[in-house]
């Protein structure tokens, strides 16, 4: 569960998903169908414009470029959305543990229960004002001190208690946000932090159970996301990604930034080769036209520059959740996505840095999606609309559910009145 509005589905019951990174900007429109699958009907993408670090600094210019994106897609889809589901990467994500205990006088669990006990007044207590909360996610459940339990409805006891995950992000970055996508005539439905989406799209259930981390490695910032025991209990986000690696290259080599991120995307590597010092690249130079001067240079000159950045991005990651105190708890697997992931050699590079084992991801298969927006640059995406349709699968099953299990002996016998006439 998280605290924010209720996902909602467009007509048809068509679910949007929108991520407005640094790099680009993408949105998704799905139908749901049999089975809790979903089938992607219309696809847009943009190159990002007045984002930075995941943060909006130029609200016409992202204004402009989520227009673009989402037409394309309603183009596709031959439909108009007006809810989305939308992704929090800008703001400086930050997670809180905290454990609440609440008397329940040794009656049934049920519903009630568990929403007093994850209340937004309470958990809004524990966030500074400059902050907002983005999730309020239980990791475990206690009955009497009893720990490991997963559901307690059903259950009786004296004491009820809750660990939370809290994720809350800077209130200016959200409302930034909100406002700019209001102004392209949308509503957000739900928000979701990048790394958690990614996750959602990228992992399997046995690597959340035993312990994993995922590293969403995007344009403006590489966000991190642990699992344990099945449930999400850590994120951080760094403000370096993929961006940053291309303005070393046109600062390294002199040459523009569009240039820069063709050498660097078909040439870049982190992990030197015995053939660097032979392989030439010819580079164009800053304020020459197309059939201008050109200087050539050694591949191993562009892998020095590429790889102190890659070497500092990952110290930083695993400074942060050591410092947090979740290195042991993640185990020894490392998932990487995030469309700064593809460079060569980041795998390897990354198994060295973290001593993990470490493995490529792009999202899990879905009905429709183009093979061209399947690559692990559009995972955020992909698990924006796994979390909406989880959430509204979840929704579905507690309007079926009799009202507190139907409030004891009177429920139950309207329920066997119900069922057998």
């Amino acid at each position: 569960m998280s605290i924010g509005t209720t996902p909602k589905s467009g007509r048809g019951g068509a679910i949007a998903a929108l991520d407005v990174g640094s790099a680009k900007i993408c949105c998704f429109i799905a139908r749901p169908e049999v089975g809790a699958r979903l089938r992607i009907i219309g696809i847009g993408h943009h190159a990002a414009r007045g984002v930075r670090s995941g943060t909006i600094v130029d609200m016409d210019a992202a204004e402009t470029a989520i227009r673009a994106t989402v037409e394309a897609a309603e183009q596709m889809a031959g439909e108009n959305i007006r809810h989305v589901v939308v992704n929090i990467s800008g703001g400086k994500p930050e997670s809180r543990l905290i454990a609440y205990e609440v008397a329940i006088a040794g009656h049934e669990i049920g519903d009630t229960d568990i929403r007093r006990i994850i209340d937004p007044d309470r958990t809004l207590a524990d966030v500074p004002d400059e902050r907002q909360i983005v999730h309020a996610l239980p990791v475990g459940y206690t009955i009497d001190g009893s720990k490991g339990v997963r559901d307690p409805r059903g259950m009786y006891g004296e004491r009820l208690g809750v660990n939370l995950h809290i994720v809350s992000a800077a209130a200016g970055a959200i409302r930034n946000l909100e406002t700019c996508i209001s102004r392209c005539h949308l509503v957000i439905a739900d928000r979701v932090v990048s790394p958690y989406a990614s996750a959602l799209a990228c992992l399997v259930d046995d690597e959340k159970q035993l312990g994993v981390t995922l590293i969403d490695m995007g344009g403006g910032t590489t966000s991190v996301a642990v699992f344990f025991d099945g449930e999400l209990v850590h994120t951080d986000s760094i403000s370096l990604g993929g961006i940053n690696v291309t303005k070393d290259v046109a600062r390294g080599l002199s040459t523009p930034l569009e240039h820069a991120e063709r050498v660097k995307t078909l040439h870049g590597s982190v992990l030197p080769s015995p053939s660097d010092d032979r392989e030439i690249i010819k580079v164009p130079l800053i304020g020459e036209d197309d059939e201008g001067e050109t200087t050539q240079i050694p591949r191993s000159m562009l892998v020095g520059i590429i790889r102190p950045r890659l070497e500092e991005t990952f110290e930083m990651v695993r400074s942060g959740f050591e410092a947090a105190g979740f290195d042991k708890v993640a185990g020894r697997r490392v998932v990487l996505t995030g469309g700064a992931s593809q460079l060569t050699g980041v795998r390897e590079f990354a198994a060295t840095m973290l001593d993990k084992q470490v493995r490529m991801s792009r999202p899990r298969p879905i009905d429709g999606l183009a093979e061209a927006a399947g690559g692990p640059a559009f995972s955020t995406c992909a698990g924006l609309l796994n979390f909406s349709a989880d959430n509204n699968q979840r929704a579905s099953e507690r309007a079926y559910r009799p009202v507190e299990e139907a409030s004891g002996r009177l429920g139950r016998l309207g329920q066997w009145l119900r069922e057998n006439f």
